[in-house]
């Protein structure tokens, strides 16, 4: 009788896990099309575009580029690609938020394995420096300045 009553019980529970993961994989999705849309954003506006003048250039209506940028609509692969070629980043960039598809090199990796949290934060805040000077000079070198 302990049996008949434990198997139904399982596949409830397993019924009920697999609705949280599908429910936190979507939830997950939306989020990650929410923060490409706000470096879609970010960079339009680095670069002192109007999203009408995004818009246009995409052949899309202002209310599209709009609902991107607000992660309400995902582009198209060729309209992605598109907003790539114009903001002058790669896709990676948009999508994961990396400028450089590099890997790490994995004896950066282990080293930092062996840091302190503390060491963890310096090392990120080092990184957010680079990262915002190289922005600064790939920025000067790729883009015709404003006459």
């Amino acid at each position: 009788m302990r049996h008949r009553l434990f198997l139904p019980c399982i596949l409830w529970f397993c019924k009920i896990s697999c609705y949280d993961v599908k429910e936190r994989d979507e939830i997950n999705l939306e989020v990650q099309y929410h923060m490409m849309g706000s470096r879609i954003r970010q960079r339009r506006k680095e670069l002192s575009l109007k999203q009408s003048e995004l818009a246009e250039m995409l052949d899309i209506s202002n209310n599209h580029i709009s609902s991107i940028e607000n992660g309400r609509e995902r582009p198209s692969l060729e309209i992605l690609l598109r907003i790539c070629d114009i903001l002058k980043v790669t896709p990676d960039y948009l999508l994961l938020g990396n400028m450089h598809a590099n890997e790490i090199p994995l004896d950066i990796l282990e080293s930092l394995r062996l840091c302190s949290q503390d060491d963890i934060d310096l090392v990120r805040k080092f990184i957010e420096i680079l990262v915002e000077r190289n922005s600064i000079i790939w920025n000067q070198n790729n883009f015709v300045k404003n006459l």
